[in-house]
Parts: C-alpha cells; structure tokens; sequence
C-alpha cells in the first residue's frame, strides 16, 4: 500500500521561508514523477510544482515560479518543496502526490494523473 506523509508546514510572516518535505513507502520512489499542489479555503485544489523521477525535469505554477524550488532525494524516498518569498496568498494546504508516470508533463496538473495523496500540511502566512 502506497503510503505519502508531509510534512513542514507552519505559520511564518510575509517574505518567510519553509522546507515541506514528504516521504514515500510502499513504491518503488524513484520510478514515479511526484508533485506538491496546494488548496486554498474555498477555492480548488491547484497544481504548484512537479519532478521527474530523476529530478532532472522540474515544472512550477506561474504563481510560484522563481520563490519555490522542488528537489527529491531518491535515497531517502523524500520529496521537498522549498518556499521562498513568502505571499499571504500562498496560505494554503499542501499536498504531495505521486504520479502515474514518470514524467511529468502529460496530465500536469490533473488530479486525475496522481494517486497516493497524502494528509497535507497547512501553511500559513500572515501579512
């Protein structure tokens, strides 16, 4: 059974960095892409960032591109998003998934391209 946990949330001020991390068991890690997507109250779950199974190809919503850095370390099962810069709009749930593929671009940012989601880890940022 495909099991995914994060972790790494918290609350932090405007212009703050987090580390989520989210860890794997029960799959082979490293022949699957993973993503981090993020829902926001009341609004629909989004796609934030995606890697391949190498970490060779990375992928990023416009909205976070340029502040977030998606990284794994296939060693350890682990997927990590680091936050950088901060928004109040960034306030959300996160979430990781593993993808069907091992690449990522088909079926980006479909829901219905991942499984295995985790519990999330909610993230706030205060103004």
């Amino acid at each position: 059974q495909v099991q995914v946990v994060e972790s790494g949330g918290g609350l932090v001020q405007a212009g703050g960095s987090l580390r989520l991390s989210c860890t794997a068991s029960g799959l082979t890690f490293d022949d699957y892409a993973m993503g981090w997507f993020r829902q926001a109250p009341g609004k629909e779950r989004e796609g934030v960032s995606c890697i391949s199974w190498s970490g060779g190809s990375t992928y990023y919503a416009d909205s976070v591109k340029g502040r977030f850095t998606i990284s794994r370390d296939n060693a350890k099962n682990t997927l990590y998003l680091q936050m950088n810069s901060l928004k109040p709009e960034d306030t959300a749930m996160y979430y990781c998934a593993v993808k069907f593929s091992a690449y990522c671009r088909v079926g980006l940012w479909e829901r219905s391209f991942y499984n295995a989601w985790g519990q999330g880890t909610q993230v706030t940022v205060s103004s």
